[in-house]
């Protein structure tokens, strides 16, 4: 029984002393986690603000599109009589694509030339009587407006007659065809795209906030997707009014696509100039604070922490440019300072600023 009990005050004792141990242990090491410089000073990153030259761009998307586009039909109904294109080739401005089936058509065409023959004839013998008063002026008017009637059928018909053979707009690639010989047509179907990608538009839009800052004639460039070579454009439409439903202005820029290798459709991403700042101030993103009315910053002034609001511009990856509330040489804490208060004293651990400039 003896030695139970002495089993028991030795267990005791042991977990007494683990105890007193681990208090001891964790008072030292929170100690020693204290900032450094004694005296409740924090330590922290900083950097000084300094001019830098400063390129403020948009970057935006846009989609590219052909000069001239449009899908080819015709304007009668018929069959497919002869296909005079090749798919994927190169056509001329009036080229012949395309001949549909005009017999009827022509028929009628004939039968209309032999009536207007006929009242050009009978006109011309009501004029002669009328000239010797054997008719009236009435029965004269009857006459004439019958040849007139007749010549006009007969164009109405020549016309129709000449829509029978489609011909190319204009020059440019025409893509794949959706019909064949004997393929019976009507105006709603669809024979073939025509395009002209010599030169290339670039549609895109900016947010109506920089709408006052949009100039025709400017410059633009553009990376197509799924490729690493930046073009230039130059804006030479804008639309006279603001998207209401998305708030934007829609414009338009052109670009030479001399080596082809530009398609209607692509996705490209634009980045459009707004102006070349000689002296902006940058300071990293995470230097900044969110508040209920804007953005606020810390710098350091003489020794101390200071909360200062500030109003901001464009932006990089990385940092941000800002307008006002910072000025050149202030020293702006970057590291820690969702911690800091106002007034808080501090220790500034200088670091070097990276000149970026807008994506």
């Amino acid at each position: 029984m003896k030695s139970k009990y002495v089993f028991y005050i030795i267990l005791a004792l042991g977990l007494t002393a683990f105890i007193i141990y681990r208090v001891s242990k964790n008072k030292s090491e929170n100690e020693s986690a204290k900032p450094m410089g004694g005296g409740g000073i924090t330590t922290v990153e900083g950097m000084v603000a300094v001019p830098e030259v400063f390129s403020d761009n948009l970057s935006l998307s846009g989609t590219l599109e052909a000069n001239e586009q449009v899908d080819v039909r015709s304007e009668i109904t018929g069959i497919v009589e002869n296909i005079n294109f090749i798919e994927g080739s190169k056509v001329s401005k009036g080229q012949v694509l395309l001949r549909i089936n005009d017999l009827e058509l022509r028929a009628q065409l004939s039968k209309s030339a032999t009536a207007q023959q006929l009242t050009s004839e009978n006109e011309r013998r009501a004029r002669l009587l009328l000239e010797k008063q054997a008719i009236s002026q009435e029965e004269y008017d009857i006459a004439s407006a019958d040849f007139k009637s007749a010549q006009a059928e007969s164009q109405l018909i020549a016309a129709q007659v000449s829509k029978a053979t489609i011909r190319a707009p204009f020059s440019g690639n025409i893509g794949l065809r959706y019909v064949s010989v004997g393929t019976y047509v009507t105006p709603s179907t669809p024979i073939a795209t025509l395009v002209n990608t010599d030169q290339m538009k670039i549609t895109f839009s900016v947010p109506e906030k920089y709408s006052s800052r949009m100039k025709l004639n400017s410059t633009v460039t553009f990376t197509p997707s799924g490729s690493k070579n930046e073009r230039s454009a130059k804006i030479y439409a804008i639309e006279p009014q603001v998207d209401i439903a998305t708030r934007t202005l829609k414009m338009r820029a052109i670009a030479e696509n001399t080596e082809g290798d530009l398609f209607p459709g692509t996705f490209a991403n634009v980045i459009l100039p707004l102006e070349n700042v000689e002296d902006a101030l940058l300071v990293p993103t995470e230097s900044l604070i969110p508040i209920q009315n804007g953005k606020m910053i810390f710098v350091s002034r003489d020794g101390k922490a200071k909360q200062i609001e500030v109003e901001t511009g464009s932006r990089t990856d990385s940092s941000i440019r800002i307008l006002s509330g910072v000025k050149a040489g202030d020293t702006i804490l970057t590291s820690g300072v969702m911690s800091l208060k106002d007034g808080v004293p501090v220790k500034v651990k200088l670091v070097e600023n990276t000149q970026m400039q807008v994506d």
